[in-house]
């Protein structure tokens, strides 16, 4: 039970000249703050983790369409993460395409409530974006709080078996169409800086709602090739690959896939160290890769709770086995360590930013 404290607490007493009204004794104001703050249960005054996530729905917002290896990974981690969570809330995943995950991006950092209720899943490149100016990043990426990645993000060229381009030599004297989705996305990027750096002459062909249809765009002879996650395309057509339909001509990441260790890297095509500086710091995007975050100014008990559910997930043998059975891969970061790795993005040098700029901007449609 609260009890009033004791005429003896409060400063003012009988021989203090009597105040108005609209007057204010703060001393006395802040010992009965203060015992009332001490009496009141703990509930009242704050949620644990635990508290604030039972009987909640917890929201992953994915910034590209259904069916690709991104959307993959946000329904598989919906399904087991709710477990390890205290809690247990339950998870579900809605989809926010538009202007390369800009859309869902700038949602989650301006329009979205700083509670720790709402996971995100955008672009790898949107560190980048943010850095370089592009063009409706209303973001900051380094305020998200970071709850970890689930896989490392390989994207490739490939190329249907029809095309003149077979291999990445040909791409530097022969024109080649690519299927193309919105102008912020690394399916978009990556291929218009090659463009730039190397002299490839690849055409983008725009449009398209992710690489669902851009891939059926290639069926269809609507376009030679498509820029695309190596496990989107693992996913969605395994058959093409299997039965040599197309070919994988260049891969955008650091070093080689262990599954793809034939196919040359872009920094690998580099012939002088600045252009090699360049594609390295345009394809380190593949190192944030298939990554998660919640909101800027989320309480840090919750974020700390996230990240350790995530992390226990990244260890469950039937969310395992459901990538494998999705035939996906799993290379998983900390979020402590991922938030990291953005940061560092954001302290790119003046120098290497103002060369990135102009190539960079072609491909997001600055």
């Amino acid at each position: 039970m609260l009890r009033a404290p004791s005429r003896a607490a409060f400063p003012c007493n009988e021989n203090t000249e009597p105040m108005s009204p609209r007057q204010t004794c703060a001393p006395c104001l802040a010992v009965v703050l203060g015992v009332v703050a001490a009496q009141w249960p703990p509930f009242a005054r704050a949620q644990t983790p635990e508290q604030f996530y039972r009987g909640r729905t917890l929201e992953i917002v994915v910034g590209f369409p259904t069916g690709a290896s991104n959307d993959v990974y946000a329904r598989a981690l919906a399904q087991h993460m709710g477990g390890h969570i205290p809690g247990q809330p339950s998870v579900v995943v809605r989809n926010m395409p538009g202007a390369g995950s800009f859309l869902a991006a700038n949602t989650l950092f301006a329009n979205t409530p700083r509670d720790g209720a709402t996971l995100g899943m955008i672009a790898p490149t949107a560190p980048l974006d943010e850095r370089l100016g592009s063009a409706g990043a209303r973001f900051k990426t380094s305020e998200f709080n970071w709850i970890g990645r689930v896989n490392s993000l390989v994207n490739v060229i490939f190329m249907a078996k029809s095309s003149s381009v077979a291999v990445i030599a040909d791409a530097l004297t022969h024109e080649a169409t690519l299927a193309g989705t919105g102008a912020g996305s690394a399916v978009s990027i990556y291929p218009t800086v090659l463009n730039s750096v190397l002299g490839s002459k690849f055409k983008l062909i725009m449009g398209y709602r992710g690489s669902a249809e851009a891939m059926l765009a290639v069926e269809r002879s609507e376009a030679e090739g498509h820029c695309t996650g190596w496990d989107t395309l693992k996913t969605r057509h395994p058959d093409w690959i299997a039965n040599g339909s197309v070919r994988v001509i260049v891969q955008f990441a650091l070093a080689r896939h262990a599954e793809l260790p034939d196919i040359p890297t872009a920094v690998e095509l580099a012939d002088t160290p600045d252009k090699k500086q360049a594609l390295a710091a345009v394809v380190n995007a593949s190192e944030v890769g298939s990554a998660f975050f919640t909101t800027p100014g989320a309480p840090p008990d919750r974020v700390a709770a996230l990240r350790r559910a995530f992390d226990a997930t990244m260890t469950d043998p039937d969310f395992i086995a459901d990538l494998k059975q999705s035939r996906v891969g799993l290379s998983p970061m900390a979020g402590e360590a991922l938030q990291s790795l953005v940061a560092g993005v954001g302290g790119l040098p003046d120098e290497l930013a103002d060369r990135l700029r102009p190539l960079y901007g072609a491909a997001s449609g600055n």
